[in-house]
């Protein structure tokens, strides 16, 4: 091999190794995961199920919420939310997201909601770690970085902050031990408010958490009774279309 050929290779192996790179970042910016908390999220996946969480298809759920009984319909391909809550007083109040507009019907029926930014990142948020959306790093949108290492209530644990797009930032408290989501944090409004996460179940090939405690007597704790993972209907996470009038 010639000085001329041996130069012209290395160029060419230098430049391949050059748009290996390029697209190795340009991946990890689509997806917005920091290296450190990829590692993260790939313990707590494998301790929750690993790939058990590719056979999901759906998610239905129901349980009580702030002493309500509510059922909901989570879809873990993609965006999708519902959550009926059974008010006291009687009647059903609903809200959801379908990747696109957030609405809401309130007892008497009444719907609104659209594409209203605070209604839209408030909803895609809920549906977003309701669902474990940060446990698959490629199917949403979302960025994470790792925080730190803290010690609470004599235990460790692996801090990250992921936000979905366009929703609001949450800090996940994985435990050193188990890997599994021990709590959250929501630092959004004037105190920071944070939820334990606990008495996880296996419910066919994942573990999932029954139990969720904020500190704060303004958010709602949440106690789940029951969960399968059936594919919803995507009809059930938009507004129901207004009936067309008769034809004259």
């Amino acid at each position: 091999m010639t000085p001329r050929i041996r130069t012209l290779a290395w160029t060419l192996s230098l430049l391949a190794a050059c748009a290996a790179a390029s697209a190795v970042q340009a991946e990890a910016r689509v997806q917005g995961y920091s290296r450190a908390a990829q590692k993260v999220l790939v313990q707590a996946r494998t301790a929750s199920g690993g790939a058990g969480w590719n056979f999901l298809r759906g998610w239905h759920e129901t349980g009580h919420e702030g002493g309500l009984a509510y059922e909901a319909w989570l879809d873990p391909l993609r965006y999708g939310l519902r959550v009926e809550v059974h008010e006291a007083a009687g009647g059903v109040r609903a809200h959801g997201f379908n990747g696109q507009g957030a609405w809401q019907i309130a007892p008497g029926g009444v719907s609104s909601g659209g594409g209203e930014g605070p209604l839209v990142a408030a909803a895609r948020t809920e549906a977003f770690f309701r669902v474990e959306g940060f446990l698959y790093s490629g199917r949403f949108d979302a960025a994470g970085r790792y925080i730190g290492l803290r010690n609470a209530k004599g235990r460790s644990f692996d801090v990250l902050e992921v936000k979905p797009w366009g929703g609001q930032a949450r800090e996940l408290w994985f435990d050193r031990k188990s890997h599994l989501l021990a709590r959250m944090v929501d630092r959004s409004g004037a105190r920071p408010v944070t939820t334990e996460v606990s008495d996880y179940r296996r419910v066919g090939p994942v573990l999932v958490a029954f139990r969720y405690t904020p500190d704060s007597p303004e958010a709602a704790a949440r106690t789940v009774e029951a969960i399968t993972f059936v594919p919803a209907d995507r009809a059930l996470f938009s507004l129901p279309r207004p009936a067309e009038p008769p034809a004259p």
